[in-house]
């Protein structure tokens, strides 16, 4: 698209950093109420979209959640999931359908107070701002363990934000370490391929695709779950630790049943807890990992039997999930990986924040900011996009219009608050 930007002025009321659909979203809102601004993408628009993720990567949650603002998925199959090219053709066609003013290539080196605004330094050199939207999410850095550095040279590695495909891995058996929702598919993905994966498993909780005649996600919506804000969520601000419940979209939609990958030949293990050479070793729980995963799946069904019986609602009787597979009782606790002609690990365990590049003190020691419902303490600074900034689906397509318009209405009292100012002033 092009490229919009002035050699004369580089100052907007609002800059807005992260050409995503946290950034894309807000700079809907701010065109609409006539007020400049620019969104900074150091990549191209929609960048995680196209070159992190996996080439059979579809969404987990029905396209009928797809509302961004103004732009609600409109296609013919609401029910289904959005594989990864109509991910980025449905971000293309909000972005053809709104015109936002858009600076790509261009990268954020820093955020500083200056004044009563913010000087902003990049790639092509400094902007300025009244006030400045951080939309670049929580997933920055990819985590991979030290023991990494140990792993034999003649055996491929890389960070699930760079997988592909099968066939981009070299032959052989694969180690898959993380069990959350990019470990578990990425999992299925070669298993279905043919190729025999060691899977660690972790404390992930799982989550039925379907149950009693809707997806569970459609239940969850009923039942007003994805409205629920952060600071009414049993486990508080600790829910955003938490990883994501593994499920798929692939093929329709369907469970992923690890017990049942188990059955057809993946072998599973414990936690991942190291290397001797190439030697992987793993922690003992696998039993219990795959119990938890399976009693949250089955809580969530209760919850969704009270919401049937308490409303009076139709709806067919289904039978409870039964495990197909329990571990045995000698699991082993190390794998060889060259005798076991392991060619490739993917380390499957998330990602860092990092926000140094922003220097204001409103970060806990972790380097999480202090916000509420995405505004800081520091005067016209906001995030956008982070995981439960206010609630399920904040960051999400099904959520991130209504944390942008509630951003919107902040950036509009600051604005109006500031005109006042210098009325006073002049008076």
């Amino acid at each position: 698209m092009q490229n919009t930007a002035q050699n004369s002025t580089r100052h907007y009321d609002v800059l807005i950093v992260g050409g995503g659909q946290a950034g894309l979203s807000i700079s809907y809102y701010l065109k609409q109420d006539g007020i400049s601004h620019v969104v900074l993408e150091k990549n191209r628009l929609g960048h995680a979209w196209r070159e992190e993720r996996w080439d059979t990567f579809c969404l987990v949650t029905p396209n009928w959640q797809c509302t961004l603002p103004g732009y609600p998925y409109q296609g013919d199959d609401p029910y289904g999931f959005m594989k990864k090219d109509e991910i980025v053709a449905y971000l293309d066609g909000f972005v053809a359908y709104f015109a936002p003013p858009v600076r790509e290539g261009v990268t954020v080196l820093g955020v500083r107070r200056h004044g009563a605004s913010y000087r902003i330094a990049t790639s092509e050199g400094d902007y300025t701002a009244d006030q400045v939207v951080i939309a670049v999410g929580g997933y920055h850095t990819p985590i991979v363990p030290a023991a990494a550095a140990t792993l034999p040279v003649d055996i491929a590695q890389i960070h699930s934000s760079a997988y592909r495909n099968p066939a981009s891995l070299p032959d052989g058996e694969v180690l898959v370490v993380g069990t959350g929702q990019s470990g578990c598919q990425i999992a299925e993905d070669l298993h279905l391929a043919g190729r025999r994966v060691h899977l660690c498993v972790g404390d992930a909780p799982r989550v039925a695709r379907t149950y009693r005649g809707k997806d569970v996600v459609e239940w969850l919506d009923l039942m007003q779950y994805y409205d629920l804000p952060v600071d009414r969520h049993p486990l508080g601000n600790g829910v955003r630790e938490k990883t994501n419940h593994y499920v798929t979209g692939r093929d329709g939609g369907r469970d992923i049943d690890l017990r049942k990958f188990a059955l057809e030949g993946m072998r599973l293990y414990g936690r991942f807890e190291g290397l001797d050479g190439a030697t992987a070793r793993f922690g003992g729980g696998l039993a219990g990992y795959l119990d938890n995963a399976d009693a949250v799946s089955e809580s969530i069904k209760d919850g969704i039997d009270r919401h049937i019986e308490a409303h009076g609602i139709v709806a067919p009787i289904e039978a409870r999930y039964v495990p197909l597979w329990h571990p045995p009782a000698d699991l082993p606790q190390t794998l060889d990986l060259s005798a076991s002609n392991v060619s490739a690990v993917v380390w499957c365990i998330g990602f860092r924040t990092d926000f140094s590049w922003i220097a204001e003190p409103i970060f806990d020691g972790r380097g999480y900011p202090g916000h509420d419902r995405g505004v800081t303490a520091a005067p016209g600074l906001y995030f956008l996009g982070l995981p439960w900034q206010y609630t399920w689906g904040s960051g999400r397509f099904s959520g991130i219009a209504r944390d942008a318009a509630h951003l919107l209405s902040a950036i509009r009292e600051r604005r109006s608050d500031s005109a006042l100012a210098d009325v006073s002033h002049a008076a």
